[in-house]
């Protein structure tokens, strides 16, 4: 999408156009369920997410400056409203700070014999701090300071709960690349 039309789209979402607000949601909306689905157990919680989300940039598209794409703006809606979301569940999954873990030394994992689908399931697998946590470092990119305000925990719990999350990804790959082979 050019910038020109991009800054129609927006223009008319101001105005509450409803179709254009349609074109826009076609437009995202199975690009930010792929994020959703990220930070979610079931399908249904992503549709969920997806929904208000989209409830939320409709109404907040006024507020939109354009100083950044409308994906990643978009984008952002979608992060936030998943961490929400998932937040009052964090506190029912056990967090161990990075001081009280052990670090066992990490090998090169070979992951090319398996699909984009076949991984995002393995990090779905992943409890749900891992799994979030996992999600905001690794794939959006925030830092573990930043990770920490959002979840309001400390850096130190989101830094051993991303070591967890390598942990455990790195023994289901090595798991399932014995069952590929046949070694199991």
């Amino acid at each position: 999408m050019t910038k020109t039309e991009e800054q129609n789209i927006v223009k008319e979402c101001k105005k509450g156009d409803r179709r254009t607000q349609r074109l826009l949601y076609e437009k995202y909306c199975k690009q930010m369920y792929a994020v959703a689905i990220r930070y979610t157990k079931m399908q249904q919680e992503a549709e969920d997410i997806i929904q208000e989300a989209f409830i939320k940039v409709f109404k907040n598209i006024k507020d939109f400056r354009q100083d950044s794409s409308l994906g990643y703006w978009i984008k952002r809606i979608v992060v936030n409203t998943a961490l929400n979301h998932q937040r009052s569940k964090l506190y029912l999954y056990p967090m161990v700070d990075v001081n009280e873990m052990t670090n066992s030394p990490s090998s090169e994992l070979i992951i090319s014999e398996f699909s984009h689908q076949e991984l995002i399931a393995m990090i779905r697998d992943l409890p749900l701090g891992c799994q979030t946590i996992f999600n905001l470092y690794a794939i959006e990119g925030y830092k573990h300071h930043e990770i920490a305000k959002m979840l309001e925990i400390s850096e130190g719990t989101s830094k051993s709960q991303y070591s967890r999350a390598k942990s455990l990804l790195k023994e289901r790959i090595e798991k399932d690349s014995l069952i590929i082979y046949g070694d199991a």
